[in-house]
């Protein structure tokens, strides 16, 4: 059946567009040769005409994933890269939209975008780990340089539920109640217990711990003056008001960290790839290449 779809398909668009091409297909989709022809060189061996079909391929493949997904640009995003597109040739966006390509430079921006967002979906879940030894043979400079970073755990609430629905009463029945929570603790209390039962942050789930912070602002430099086992202040976050404690601190070699976050992209690059390889084994795939 599915065969016979593509057939009438096929048939169809060599019917309607007989000066276009068809230089293959996938899954109930068609590419033709002048989706391609910008990319191709008369002097193109067949094998360099082929990967840049293949290119096609995966790149109609990753969009389709992102349209089941329901991943989509924000006009911002679309905006900001037209604005950069702009900036790069020294011309206003103005001259950029009268140009005779603007609507091409559109659709390449959101393709690109949306390939971009795609890769970020399949791999926020992605955590590599990273071995000692692969940090020694990658990493390694031998001259470290130490700068201080401290982790805390917090607990952030945004209101209590039966609690007057004005901000000022809010933070009222909030401090009050960070108050009561800070008191237990000071008399041995589990902090992180607290956390888990009382945070209304994502990181409830963990005791509140924070990631590593640099002590580069206020509020860290606050933090970073608590002594072992002290509450802090109440204070305010985007999320709602909070109490912290400070848990841990450590000096880190920035450019060792850098390398690091290197190699976990090159991870995270290669596990997109093994799931682009795997979305493309499971499609129907077929490049006539005497076509081109």
């Amino acid at each position: 059946m599915r065969r016979l779809l593509l057939l009438l398909l096929l048939f169809l668009v060599n019917t309607n567009i007989a000066a276009n091409t068809v230089v293959a297909v996938v899954n109930e989709d068609v590419i033709t040769l002048d989706s391609v022809e910008l990319q191709l060189d008369v002097t193109s061996t067949l094998d360099k005409k082929i990967e840049i079909v293949s290119r096609q391929i995966d790149l109609l493949l990753q969009l389709n994933a992102a349209n089941e997904l329901g991943i989509e640009p924000q006009n911002e995003e679309v905006k900001g890269a037209l604005m950069q597109l702009a900036r790069n040739y020294n011309i206003s966006l103005v001259e950029l939209k009268s140009h005779p390509q603007f609507t091409l430079f559109v659709e390449q921006i959101i393709e690109t975008l949306l390939v971009i967002k795609l890769e970020q979906f399949i791999t926020k879940d992605f955590k590599p780990e990273l071995s000692e030894n692969e940090i020694l043979l990658n990493c390694s400079t031998g001259n470290f340089t130490g700068i201080r970073q401290i982790k805390i755990a917090q607990i952030i609430i945004s209101e209590i539920l039966d609690s007057p629905s004005s901000k000022s009463e809010q933070k009222t029945a909030v401090t009050a109640f960070l108050k009561k929570l800070s008191r237990h603790i000071s008399k041995g209390a589990s902090f992180e217990a607290f956390a888990k039962l009382h945070s209304q942050h994502p990181s409830y789930y963990n005791g509140g711990l924070s990631e590593w912070f640099f002590v580069n602002t206020p509020n860290i430099e606050m933090f970073d003056s608590l002594q072992d086992g002290e509450i802090s202040k109440i204070y305010e976050t985007e999320g709602g008001w909070a109490i912290a404690i400070k848990v841990g601190e450590r000096y880190i070699d920035p450019d060792i960290e850098n390398c690091k976050e290197q190699i976990k992209s090159q991870k995270s690059q290669k596990f997109y790839s093994h799931w682009l390889k795997e979305l493309r084994d499971s499609a129907y795939i077929e490049i006539y290449t005497d076509k081109l």
